[in-house]
């Protein structure tokens, strides 16, 4: 009997032992996969910011390069602008103005615009007080060509024709003058740029929303088409030279006041040829007049 009371004690004590070992070793191994999983993570960000810095170091590089280049660029250019500017500055000639330098030609995907009279022109003849809001208008297409620069337009063509910093749209009547040249409408805007862009542009636009309600009204046309490649060809910077004011020298102007008499018959006798004579100029201006009075009139909106 006592025998097995002191089996049963040491069988107990030894099965209690094993328990404490097992849970001993699970924590030993947990503590240890623990460790091991941080060490792996130190290691893997170790490992991925040093990546990251040798991309950053070769992505600077890379652009370093380009810099490098385009300075090297821009100072060739400057060589080329100092040399033409120099060899044409001391005798005046067309290059100092401009009529030498060239917009390049371009090519790619844009937008063109297209504007036209109302079919119901015709009928509304006889009613003077609303024939106007019939035809399209200087502001019409002006208002195309803003919405289209500040939707991020590269170059325009209005009609056959580059616009230039000196391009100006003037009407008269329904006649467009554009670089001393007449157009009948349709009136064509094209432009080469991003074409959601300026599309977003032109819905945008507080002027072509009022030429889009005419065109429910009165049937003006208006027609919106993305184009995949626009050709625009190389064309002069300025059309005409540019004049300048210039000082008149002293002895010229001694000159002038000595013989008074002389300024005053010639000033009356250009006054009278004047007078009896308008010229040519007068006329588009007088009709340009009336064109924008009668715009004023149209249904009490300024289109």
């Amino acid at each position: 009997m006592a025998r097995r009371a002191s089996r049963g004690r040491h069988g107990v004590r030894r099965s209690w032992l094993a328990s404490v070992a097992v849970v001993l070793i699970l924590a030993m191994t947990g503590w240890l996969l623990a460790v091991n999983v941080r060490l792996n993570r130190t290691a893997y960000y170790a490992t991925d910011t040093a990546g990251m810095v040798e991309e950053q170091v070769s992505r600077m590089e890379r652009l370093s390069g380009e810099v490098n280049d385009l300075s090297s660029q821009i100072d060739a250019l400057k060589v080329l602008v100092d040399d033409g500017s120099g060899s044409s500055s001391s005798s005046g000639t067309d290059a100092d103005s401009g009529l030498n330098t060239m917009l390049s030609a371009l090519s790619g995907p844009g937008v063109t615009v297209t504007l036209d009279d109302s079919p119901l022109r015709e009928q509304a003849a006889n009613d003077p007080q609303h024939v106007d809001a019939y035809v399209i208008h200087q502001q019409d297409i002006e208002a195309v060509v803003n919405a289209l620069w500040a939707g991020g337009a590269e170059a325009m063509m209005i009609m056959d024709q580059r616009v230039r910093p000196t391009t100006a749209v003037r009407c008269v009547g329904n006649t467009l003058l554009l670089e001393d040249k007449k157009y009948a409408p349709p009136y064509t805007v094209s432009a080469i740029g991003g074409a959601q862009s300026m599309l977003s542009a032109l819905d945008s636009s507080d002027a072509i929303r009022i030429y889009k309600d005419y065109v429910k009204v009165y049937g003006l046309g208006w027609k919106v088409q993305t184009v995949d490649r626009l050709d625009f060809p190389k064309a002069t910077l300025q059309t005409s030279q540019l004049k300048y004011a210039a000082v008149i020298p002293s002895d010229t102007g001694a000159a002038a006041s000595a013989s008074p008499s002389d300024g005053a018959s010639d000033n009356a006798s250009a006054g009278a040829a004047s007078g009896a004579t308008p010229s040519d100029g007068a006329t588009p201006s007088a009709s340009a007049s009336q064109d924008t009075a009668s715009q004023d009139t149209t249904d009490g909106k300024d289109r």
